[in-house]
């Protein structure tokens, strides 16, 4: 495995640690000297990125004078929660803290493949696969807290009782769908459109800044598609009518 600059540096701070956890787990990593590798490094760079960004405007915040990021992050504030309450319902800003920092660490993870000497995490399967499962989790929790326990399973078992045996499992299957179709979105597209941009760019860099573009809107539009699949399956655990 060819390391990153980023990744070389955890490896050299905490390779240790790191095969100590995960030999108690009883875990065997690839390579003993670099247990972490690019995609788990990038994907913790875009989180210490975002920690960042959030300390930095939450310490610069101005009524008065707000600077350029202040802006942009008001507006994309702005915009999830009236997207949300779109999707959502009119109690959809509640979830705005938890749907604004999915759709930034996806936008960011997308996007940090232009950036030379980083890749994009997304292109690899288990950070797709661990998002969808938080998303998973997530709307499932909030369909509980909403509705409670009993009220919210017995959606699984459909408008008329003696349909039950047969609606449970459809249900289940239903929704352990969405976890692999929110993966398989997301991983296909940034991995086949990584792939072909590194290869243009190799064989003709003129046309290479083409489909970098290509990469941008790519990476711009997967972020929205899970963004608003996430909003969708939110809205439907938390609606009173189920």
């Amino acid at each position: 495995m060819e390391q990153l600059w980023f990744t070389r540096i955890l490896n050299a701070l905490f390779a240790k640690p790191v095969v100590a956890v995960m030999a108690m787990l009883h875990l065997h990593p690839a390579h003993i000297e670099a247990p972490i590798s690019n995609p788990v490094a990038m994907e913790i760079f875009v989180a210490l990125l975002l920690l960042l960004m959030g300390i930095g405007v939450g310490s610069s915040l101005s009524v008065e004078k707000p600077g350029a990021f202040q802006h942009l992050f008001e507006w994309v504030w702005i915009w999830l929660g009236d997207h949300s309450e779109e999707v959502v319902g009119h109690h959809g800003r509640r979830f705005i803290r938890f749907l604004a920092t999915l759709f930034l660490f996806i936008l960011i993870a997308n996007l940090l493949g232009l950036v030379p000497g980083f890749e994009s995490p997304t292109q690899e399967v288990t950070i797709p696969l661990g998002l969808a499962v938080v998303a998973f989790v997530y709307y499932h929790w909030q369909g509980i807290r909403q509705l409670g326990v009993g009220h919210y399973l017995k959606q699984f078992m459909g408008p008329i009782p003696a349909m039950a045996p047969l609606m449970i499992p459809i249900e289940i299957i239903s929704h352990l769908a969405r976890v692999l179709s929110l993966t398989v979105r997301l991983y296909a597209n940034m991995f086949a459109g990584e792939l072909i941009t590194m290869i243009i760019v190799a064989l003709v860099p003129v046309a290479g800044v083409l489909f970098m573009g290509l990469h941008l809107f790519v990476g711009i539009l997967q972020a929205y598609i899970f963004l608003v699949l996430a909003m969708v399956y939110l809205s439907g655990a938390v609606a009173e009518e189920h």
